[in-house]
């Protein structure tokens, strides 16, 4: 047991090594790219980025104000959920159908179109009997470059707003998700891809395949075969995983071989769903031109993030005491697989529910209760450490505005950050980015708990049932797409309230975040004097990291006690 706590670490901290390692880098590439200068695939990539301008009728050199920047924002992904919701509908009709499947019903395609455009990936589906190969990959993985890409689209834009001084503009947001897609997302997602490929991640458009079982005996009525289904599967993970998406192929999602093959592969997804939410801090830090404040953004993320993974892990490997008392010692083991163990599982999912990708290569409703209490924790955070590509920053910069105005009324400093005063408007934006999610998981919860039509799904009594419907709300709302799986979602009430928290999770922040950067750019910038609160030491770090933790405490402890804390009194109480 010794030897495999010893990997479990050694992986963690190689996880965390490579990560950070990566953070510069790949933050200064991504600055270089969304201030239009020359980077390392500018001499192939360019001619491809004038030739979509063109063929779009868009004016590169032509920015706008926030209102227009969030009017285009809005059109797309809306435009983007029609389109999706039609495709599933009809997809009994389209092509690269082998196996006939029909369309979507309407609640399902409704919940489906939103969920992936609005990066959450929830699925009321078992993606390998509901969604034909088309539907996979065009649609779904379409939806993953550009959901991702316009997340990403509205941080930059609120780093210019910061960075710049008295203006009027804050972008291009057609020139942002171009970018977005062309210079960062399509390059690593088809490396990405490849390397998959090479692990044994299948790649294919072949019909699903009968397998004859070797142990089978044909008699009695006995199986002898397995259907196993195939499909384009390296192309949806890489992307899937890169654009903090989530979702899976299968239902089983990157718990299943074809998707997630081994410990390998395992390290290489969780690297590749948390290293552009962590490299966007560096990004910002360039943008203002002050690194240090990004990367105090990031230690405080990931001092979050290790203290949870700690906590989720130690629970997993304390294992449940109802089962020790059987006179089965050991960790908790159910619902993981053992190709990646308590240290691949548990990190999977903390980075998973920590970024709001919401893949998962394990059953997070086989967890103790403290392990899935601190993946519904991560997430009812807000989704910041490091949160989604690009909606994880800009969630946290709300939390930052407010630790900084909240410290300078207790001090007695002007409210400041990075030269711009911090004024009425920008504190409404900020409560907006911030309590939005928790205020719509709180009234969805709610409604769910309190109509029949939302009891009526729970599968499971007492403490764990309410923690399966905070966690369901808590993931659409949050944009995350995870689930406990233990609710039977997939039902008209359901596909149209978690539907609706997608949407308001994700436009109401967003739509708050281009207007607080359309403020700050129009502001004055002031010279830090005596007076000006730091906000790159490890004093400020600190007070940030309170500020998080508070808001999301008060916020929910009383749900969270009611749920995960309670049956887990219950489990070491031994009833």
């Amino acid at each position: 047991m010794q030897n495999f706590e010893i990997y479990d670490l050694i992986e963690i901290a190689a996880l965390l090594a490579v990560l950070l390692l990566l953070v510069k880098p790949l933050g200064s590439y991504m600055a270089r790219v969304y201030q239009g200068e020359k980077n390392l695939l500018s001499p192939v990539l360019r001619p491809l980025e004038r030739l979509v301008y063109r063929f779009a009728g868009i004016d590169e050199q032509k920015e706008s104000g926030w209102k227009q920047y969030a009017f285009a924002f809005l059109l797309f992904n809306g435009l983007g959920i029609v389109f999706l919701f039609l495709v599933l509908v009809f997809q009994g009709v389209l092509p690269l159908n082998p196996q006939g499947l029909p369309g979507f019903p309407l609640t399902l395609a409704f919940n489906t179109a939103v969920s992936f455009i609005t990066n959450t990936n929830w699925q009321n589906y078992a993606g390998e009997s509901t969604a034909s190969y088309f539907t996979q990959t065009v649609p779904l993985t379409l939806s993953h470059f550009v959901s991702a890409a316009a997340g990403m689209a509205v941080v930059i834009a609120l780093i210019r707003g910061i960075a710049r001084r008295t203006a009027e503009q804050i972008g291009n947001f057609w020139v942002d998700l171009t970018r977005g897609v062309l210079y960062i997302l399509l390059p690593i997602a088809l490396i990405a891809g490849i390397f998959l490929v090479s692990q044994g991640v299948i790649q294919n458009f072949s019909g699903y395949q009968q397998a004859r079982l070797v142990q089978a005996q044909n008699r009695n009525g006995a199986v002898t075969t397995q259907v196993l289904p195939m499909g384009p599967v390296a192309s949806f993970e890489s992307i899937k995983l890169l654009g903090t998406n989530g979702g899976g192929f299968f239902n089983a999602n990157s718990a299943h071989p074809y998707e997630n093959p081994s410990p390998l592969t395992n390290f290489v997804e969780i690297a590749l769903f948390l290293m552009i939410p962590l490299a966007l801090t560096h990004t910002f830090g360039r943008m203002v031109g002050n690194t240090r404040q990004g990367w105090a953004i990031l230690t405080a993320m990931l001092i979050i993030l290790v203290v949870s993974l700690g906590a989720m892990y130690w629970s997993e490997r304390a294992g449940n005491p109802l089962i020790h008392r059987q006179g089965i010692a050991g960790p908790n083991m159910e619902g993981k697989e053992v190709r990646f163990g308590i240290g691949g599982s548990t990190l999977f999912s903390a980075g998973t529910t920590a970024t709001s990708d919401g893949a998962v290569n394990s059953m997070l409703d086989s967890y103790t209760p403290l392990g899935g209490g601190v993946n519904m924790f991560l997430m009812l955070l807000g989704e910041v450490v490091p949160g989604g590509v690009g909606s994880g920053l800009y969630t946290m910069l709300g939390f930052v505005i407010i630790a900084v105005f909240v410290a300078g009324l207790m001090i007695g400093r002007t409210p400041e950050y990075l030269g711009k005063k911090i004024e009425v408007r920008e504190m409404w934006m900020s409560v907006i980015i911030v309590l939005t999610s928790g205020i719509s998981v709180l009234i969805f919860s709610g409604m769910a708990l309190l109509l029949p039509a939302g009891t009526g799904a729970i599968l499971n009594p007492g403490p764990h049932g309410l923690s399966e419907v905070l966690y369901a709300y808590a993931s659409a709302s949050n944009n995350n797409g995870s689930a406990f799986a233990g609710i039977s979602a997939n039902t008209s009430f359901y596909n149209l309230t978690l539907g609706f928290a997608m949407l308001l999770g994700r436009f109401l922040p967003a739509v708050a975040a281009l207007a607080m950067s359309g403020s700050l750019a129009a502001k004055k910038y002031v010279p830090p004097s005596l007076g000006t609160l730091p906000t790159n030491n490890l004093t400020f770090i600190g007070w940030l990291i309170v500020v998080v933790l508070i808001v999301g405490a008060l916020t929910f402890l009383p749900a969270l006690g009611l749920g995960p804390i309670v049956e887990h009194l219950i489990m070491i109480g031994r009833k």
